[in-house]
């Protein structure tokens, strides 16, 4: 069953809205059916991030003149170490 809803939004915010909804060639009135009904089916956000997510998720980045080529080729020395 469908109900009217009315919202007040920013004009700016309504035209950008309604060229991403003609470009993708939907309604506005179903993409923001579909926007909502897609934050509110999420019932389970307490879900647990594996420890191997955590472990990779420190934060630090890699420096930007990090060699790859002799990362790699370091690596695949010591997997042939490892598996010989």
């Amino acid at each position: 069953m469908d109900s009217k809803l009315t919202l007040k939004l920013d004009e700016n915010v309504i035209e950008r809205a309604k060229k991403y909804a003609s470009n993708k060639k939907v309604s506005l009135s179903r993409l923001i059916e579909n926007y909502l009904d897609s934050i509110t089916s999420q019932q389970n956000d307490d879900f647990e991030i594996s420890p191997f997510v955590k472990s990779i998720s420190s934060g630090k980045s890699v420096p930007a003149d990090l060699d790859w080529k002799t990362l790699r080729d370091d690596y695949t020395n010591d997997l042939d170490k490892k598996y010989q």
